[in-house]
């Protein structure tokens, strides 16, 4: 009896094997979705959880609500019952930018802002247009200080910390997120600021106008947003907010330390 009937049905079966196998693989993205789950409490912190990629840093662009190039900015994870210390940027790797007037800038590739999900046009009045909405989801002192300090490193920043503001890029009172760690970095002081002074930034009176615009129906959040996380010095100009009065920080609802 001629063997070909059975050489001709061991390779059919190992085609059907082939293919059965190939259908089987899975997809590397799904062991990621859980970022969000605990992110642990050591002083390192462990990245945003805001996208598949969250684990390439703060500073990678392929996060959740990534620029896309159209002016949006990222989407945070929001406000957490619990914060815990973020991972930034490796040290060195984030450069200043400063405006004609020497006024700092971040760097967009480390620090391109982020917003609030809860913060929308719709949730104005029970969020930052309400008394007190920034202080009940500002992240305490023990998770940012240290989010501070490795975030200087990150911009190689080397004077004192107490001169600088560790800054929501785009404040909480502008509907920024709370702890993510691209809507956060070490500001410098501006111009003509004393040593030792401590924080005293004009960008505070931008946010607290933009806000009142917003609140007032003057502004639109969105465009807000996106103009104060381009470049904070020319906000009030591209959201058409008069800039001809100086502006009065809200203690509790302005971005300090």
């Amino acid at each position: 009896m001629s063997i070909a009937p059975r050489w001709a049905a061991v390779a059919a079966t190992a085609a059907v094997l082939a293919v059965t196998t190939a259908g089987c693989s899975s997809d590397s993205g799904d062991g990621k979705s859980d970022a969000k789950a605990d992110k642990g409490a050591s002083a390192t912190g462990t990245a945003s959880p805001t996208g598949p990629d969250a684990a390439k840093g703060p500073s990678s662009s392929a996060g959740s609500g990534a620029d896309s190039g159209d002016g949006s900015v990222p989407v945070g994870p929001g406000p957490q019952s619990s914060y815990t210390v973020q991972k930034q940027p490796a040290p060195g790797t984030c450069t200043y930018r400063y405006t004609t007037a020497k006024e700092p800038l971040p760097d967009p590739k480390c620090t391109p802002g982020a917003t609030n999900p809860k913060v929308t046009p719709d949730t104005l009045k029970t969020t930052i247009c309400r008394g007190g909405y920034t202080k009940g989801i500002r992240p305490p002192v023990n998770i940012t200080n240290r989010e501070k300090t490795a975030n200087a490193a990150s911009y190689g920043y080397k004077k004192s910390l107490h001169d600088a503001e560790y800054d929501h890029l785009i404040s909480l009172q502008l509907g920024g997120d709370p702890n993510d760690p691209r809507n956060l970095w070490v500001e410098p002081p501006s111009p003509g600021h004393k040593d030792g002074a401590g924080p005293n930034n004009p960008k505070d009176v931008v946010e607290t106008k933009l806000k009142n615009a917003i609140c007032s129906g003057k502004a639109d959040l969105r465009k807000a947003q996106q103009a104060i996380a381009r470049d904070w010095t020319t906000a009030l100009a591209a959201v058409g907010v008069k800039d001809d009065a100086k502006g009065r920080r809200e203690g509790a609802d302005a971005d300090g330390e």
